[in-house]
């Protein structure tokens, strides 16, 4: 018996590699014929999917989006394998699947980050992820895209605020400065203002989802844990600890706001009929990540991408056996429980 068609509209997390376990999520949502995907807010990783599976929709449907974004984080993967960011054969016997404690590249990156940025240690501004999108995307034709709904988030560093990208205006620019790390990359410049990743004011953002589409449900898939089961006492678990605090906290705070207004509606208060009521759902592996240190978000190696898209899967999976039919009727998570 075939499902009933189901709309749903995806804000994406950022997280450097662990943007794989999304990829995983989204493959696994594409197979779903059903599903109509209205719309997508990325920000960094989240961005670079979010890019790809809807260039991938515009050009040629769901297979295409699924073979576009294996493409994208095999290339990502190919070019990593060319740098020292790998690694070593400890990290794979003695460490958790992902980490790399014990990768000299990785070590080194971390110290001489200390003393010099990037503008001393990358005076010309190379950033790989350009080369792949570049090669993978036609950002004209990805601007004309009407069978989806494209939001992109960066932060403006002199004015610290959050930039959202809608979809006329997705350049290579937009999607690279949704992505710039400020140890790793060079701040990118838009219409003469600089911007940084956009994690540190919208990781991710939900207003343009709300704003800028009619779906009534929103799914948040997630890639940083906000629950732990224990505290840090090391200086390195401190440092993810206060990594993943720093880019769980304008989600948390918007999403404060939404269970404010969600309570208004449900006592009758809606003034000028300003808001609609909307479901939310999330996808959330941190019992699968949450000691997956710092040093794995820069882990491209292919091992370790394809074991988070396989997680990303099961995890996607499971939601849709025992949620897909509560998509347009009610919310799937509790935002008090989740987000306050």
């Amino acid at each position: 018996m075939a499902k009933a068609e189901k709309h749903l509209a995806l804000a994406l997390q950022g997280g450097g590699a662990h943007g794989a376990f999304t990829w995983g999520v989204l493959d696994r949502f594409l197979e779903e014929e059903n599903l109509i995907l209205e719309g997508f807010c990325g920000t960094s990783a989240g961005a670079m999917n979010a890019t790809i599976l809807a260039y991938g929709l515009h050009l040629s449907g769901r297979r295409v989006a699924r073979e576009l974004l294996h493409n994208f984080w095999k290339k990502t993967s190919d070019t990593a394998a060319n740098s020292l960011l790998q690694p070593n054969w400890l990290d794979k016997t003695f460490g958790k699947q992902g980490n790399m404690n014990f990768s000299w590249g990785y070590n080194m990156l971390e110290l001489s980050s200390l003393y010099f940025s990037p503008y001393h240690m990358n005076p010309y501004g190379y950033n790989a992820l350009r080369d792949i999108l570049t090669e993978m995307v036609d950002f004209e034709r990805l601007r004309a895209c009407r069978v989806t709904k494209l939001f992109v988030c960066a932060t403006n560093v002199r004015r610290g605020r959050v930039r959202v990208f809608k979809l006329d205006e997705i350049s290579i620019e937009a999607v690279l400065a949704s992505a710039t790390l400020p140890q790793l990359f060079h701040a990118i410049t838009i219409e003469g203002e600089d911007y940084w990743d956009g994690g540190y004011m919208g990781n991710p953002p939900i207003f343009p989802l709300i704003d800028g589409t009619d779906c009534k449900d929103i799914m948040i898939v997630q890639i940083n844990p906000v629950n732990i089961p224990q505290t840090p006492r090391t200086a390195l678990e401190i440092q993810d600890r206060m990594n993943e605090l720093s880019f769980n906290a304008s989600l948390m705070l918007e999403m404060r706001r939404i269970d404010f207004v969600d309570r208004l509606l449900k006592e009758g208060i809606n003034p000028n009929n300003r808001f609609r009521p909307l479901n939310f759902h999330n996808i959330n592996p941190e019992k699968d990540i949450w000691d997956l240190n710092v040093s794995s978000k820069l882990n491209a190696d292919w091992e370790f991408l394809t074991y988070l898209r396989d997680l990303g899967r099961t995890y996607a999976e499971e939601w849709l056996d025992k949620h897909y039919d509560h998509i347009g009727v009610e919310s799937t998570c509790n935002i008090r429980e989740n987000f306050m």
